[in-house]
């Protein structure tokens, strides 16, 4: 059976990018392709969710394919798609191609990491895909290589609460040096705050950013991407718990506050 395929992005319905995935998927003609993605841009949204209001979903015209969209974020597409809009749940999701790195830390803050996550966190695998420069970003370079880079991972799989985090360098195609499987770097959009304007409760302010300079391990996503390669970094998202520290400190931490819970019933009790 030819696998379904939801397609979102934090960019929104009518940016260049989802066209461009969408473009390339459709002509290879391997699965059922559905698009659901968020009205306007939810960039910055990670994995968040609509709680504070109804959220409404609309048909959108698209040739040849379903798509729809709703005014809330990319998780909330992934939720509605999986449990409203579609029959059934897809069997993957792929994000993007988004406007701006979403390397390093970045991931942490995306609306299109925070998709695939939402994905992974329902037992549906997925891929982000991003090109590192949001002012002119080389969609034309990243749309050589969308389609390989699903079928490969469709056909060798993800493990369990895994998704592929792929960043594409801001080079031209004859400058690509090739593909790394690799780690995440540490750089993130830093907060880089303007007044706005000062009002009667306070000022205003634009949070802003900036990418922030860091020193970079050799080998991380960051580093390879300076030259010159796309990289992919399997991020697990399945369970967040540090288990060294778990293991570590388990006996102690446990034992400190049954004495203090021990102790605050004793002097409860005087």
């Amino acid at each position: 059976m030819r696998p379904k395929i939801l397609l979102t992005n934090d960019d929104g319905i009518y940016a260049p990018g989802i066209r461009v995935l969408w473009q390339a998927l459709h002509q290879a003609n391997f699965a059922d392709l559905f698009i659901v993605a968020p009205s306007s841009e939810r960039s910055g949204t990670g994995v968040g969710i609509t709680y504070d209001r109804p959220i409404h979903v609309q048909k959108v015209e698209w040739p040849g394919v379903q798509a729809w969209s709703v005014n809330g974020t990319p998780a909330d597409c992934v939720k509605l798609a999986s449990r409203v809009i579609l029959k059934q749940p897809p069997d993957w999701v792929i994000a993007g191609i988004n406007a701006g790195s979403n390397a390093g830390r970045n991931a942490l803050h995306s609306g299109t990491v925070g998709a695939v996550i939402e994905g992974a966190l329902r037992g549906i695998p997925g891929i982000a895909f991003s090109c590192e420069n949001g002012e002119q970003p080389n969609f034309h370079v990243a749309e050589k290589f969308v389609v390989c880079l699903t079928q490969y991972i469709m056909q060798h799989s993800l493990p369990s609460g895994t998704v592929l985090n792929v960043n594409f360098p801001h080079v031209e195609l004859e400058q690509i040096k090739g593909f790394r499987l690799t780690r995440q770097g540490k750089g993130r959009w830093a907060e880089d705050p303007s007044l706005h304007r000062e009002t009667a409760n306070g000022p205003l302010y634009w949070l802003g950013g900036k990418p922030e300079e860091l020193d970079e391990e050799k080998g991380c996503d960051i580093d390879l991407m300076r030259h010159g390669y796309i990289t992919a970094v399997p991020l697990h998202v399945h369970e967040l718990t540090d288990r060294s520290m778990l293991e570590k400190s388990k006996e102690h931490f446990e034992g400190f506050f049954q004495q203090e819970l021990v102790e605050s019933r004793a002097t409860q009790t005087i």
